[in-house]
């Protein structure tokens, strides 16, 4: 029979932060490059221009239709000199977490695009035929009438979708990113303690997810009034 010994926790909260603090800054990135580019891509869906609605399509099918964690591992292995091309990285930058940050940012889009798509679609004709009569055109239209009324209408479930992401940015481990959870596996295999510590871990996001899902559900409650 295991006999739990918990006595390494409290020693090593400095570096579970440490790990934490990591895990909260991928999941903020995602989810705010996700609603900006996936608004982008959900506009590029409901445009009459074919080509954007082609781009748009295609790349929403392929980010919902591949494990995120092969996308992780993809940013990691393949394209990391990409990356510090691109954005132009300075080589003391860890590339782990830029390439983790990269790859959940773009994966995510994929799901905020379909949320906020639906979202716009929900928005009554009536108040598409209404910005038109007051002599907006297209763009206006969606900037200053109807993603206004989306956006509110939508909250709880692009909220939902950033407590999914906040689980999902455990995957990181594959690359060996030092977040949270693998922090705690790393404490775990150093002190003998590699089951208290997982279970510390997965006591932490189930009661981080729980607040967060109340959250959301009184915000629904609000919404839905």
């Amino acid at each position: 029979m295991h006999h739990f010994d918990w006595s390494s926790i409290p020693g090593a909260m400095p570096a579970l932060w440490s790990g934490f603090l990591i895990t909260l800054e991928i999941t903020v990135l995602a989810i705010v490059v996700g609603i900006v580019w996936g608004t982008l891509l959900a506009l590029m869906r409901l445009s009459p221009v074919k080509p954007l609605v082609w781009f748009a399509s295609l790349y929403v099918t392929f980010f919902r239709s591949i494990p995120l964690v092969m996308v992780l591992l993809w940013f990691f292995l393949i394209v990391p000199q990409f990356l510090q091309s691109v954005l132009g990285l300075s080589p003391t930058i860890d590339i782990r977490l830029a390439s983790a940050m990269t790859a959940f940012a773009l994966f995510e889009a994929a799901y905020y695009s379909e949320i906020i798509r639906a979202g716009v679609q929900s928005v009554s004709r009536g108040q598409v035929n209404a910005a038109f009569a007051l002599g907006m055109n297209y763009a206006q239209a969606m900037r200053l009438v109807i993603l206004p009324q989306a956006l509110r209408a939508m909250v709880p479930l692009l909220l939902t979708q950033g407590v999914v992401l906040f689980q999902d940015t455990s995957l990181v481990y594959v690359i060996g990113l030092a977040d949270f959870f693998r922090t705690a596996t790393n404490v775990g295999d150093r002190d003998g303690t590699t089951v208290e510590m997982i279970l510390f871990a997965g006591a932490c996001y189930f009661v981080i997810c729980v607040l967060a899902s109340a959250l959301v559900k009184k915000m629904q409650k609000r919404t839905a009034r």
